[in-house]
């Protein structure tokens, strides 16, 4: 098993006093049970809608509980960070409400309407490489030029801690959840969401989603090493870089119970599903733990309660 060094050691007090630091700058999303549908993909299934969160996406909450945990000399210099487009648009909006100038670089190949979402944000916005470990390497040589504080979006441990914010809100909303559902991009979010919801409930299963042209974190567990893929195969860019971090990889191989596949079509599926049924407009990489139900790439028994995060909001993925 591969180990960070040292493993993070997050607890429960360290979740709750994230909590209430950003509590101020995020929302409260819903945790819906699917009824009253045409189509159920499973009886008992739930979804945690951060899509609805602040900036369209989860990752609010990582984004600002970094950005508060910084002093004003740090903010007034500056941060910067590198996204696909999701952790770019978070951090724009925390340095937005914390008045600190904010760089974000991303893949040329990011949404158009994420880029001008940046910018409304007041965040300078720089385009690079094709995907987001280029992007990551030219902000991190920005950083180191200018003095500007980087902020990573799923290695660091103030994002982690931040998200795993979701796991306590989701098991306060539902204590009877049995099974969490997480896509996963670099792994930020599945670690954060096992250490909270591992320490809140020990026998919940937590089970990870990855596309199968970018399956970044079930290579890097199946081999024993922090892989680097040869190339990406999948539109859903937010959940697709070539290599996560020791970090995460050390949380995911103790905590995850499980990695499955999912195929770009199938989580285009799954987004009509969500905009047809539940009339929830969800991008690609949003989409992916209802796919890996939909598929039935993941079966979960009828009488256990399974809850999947709807982690994005976008069209990309509605016919």
């Amino acid at each position: 098993m591969i180990t960070a060094t040292p493993p993070l050691n997050i607890t429960l007090d360290d979740v709750e006093a994230a909590a209430e630091r950003i509590r101020d700058r995020v929302r409260r999303t819903p945790c819906l049970r699917t009824r009253f549908i045409r189509n159920p993909i499973h009886p008992n299934l739930m979804l945690k809608m951060e899509s609805l969160q602040v900036t369209g996406s989860f990752k609010a909450r990582g984004a600002n509980n970094a950005v508060l945990s910084l002093n004003d000399d740090v903010l007034g210099r500056g941060i910067i960070t590198a996204s696909g487009g999701n952790h770019g648009t978070a951090v724009a909006y925390a340095g937005h409400a914390s008045g600190a100038k904010t760089v974000v670089y991303l893949p040329e190949r990011a949404a158009a309407a994420k880029i001008s979402t940046l910018k409304n944000w007041g965040a300078e916005v720089v385009l690079t490489g094709d995907v987001w470990d280029e992007a990551n390497a030219a902000a991190l040589e920005r950083a180191d030029r200018d003095s500007l504080t980087y902020i990573h979006p799923f290695a660091d441990p103030t994002v982690i801690t931040g998200q795993a914010t979701l796991a306590q809100e989701m098991l306060k909303q539902s204590s009877q959840i049995d099974v969490i559902v997480v896509g996963i991009g670099g792994g930020g979010l599945i670690s954060g969401v096992a250490l909270a919801a591992k320490a809140i409930k020990p026998e919940v299963r937590i089970i990870g989603v990855e596309p199968m042209g970018a399956p970044t974190l079930k290579t890097s567990i199946d081999t024993g090493v922090v892989a680097t893929l040869e190339t990406i195969e999948t539109d859903a860019i937010t959940l697709a870089p070539k290599k996560s971090a020791a970090v995460n990889v050390d949380i995911i191989g103790r905590l995850v119970d499980e990695i499955v596949l999912v195929d770009d079509n199938a989580m285009r599926l799954a987004s009509q599903w969500l905009f047809d049924e539940m009339g929830v407009a969800a991008e690609l990489s949003g989409a992916a733990a209802v796919a890996a139900l939909q598929t039935r790439a993941l079966r979960v028994p009828e009488d256990q309660t399974v809850a999947a995060i709807v982690c994005g909001r976008g069209g990309d993925g509605i016919l």
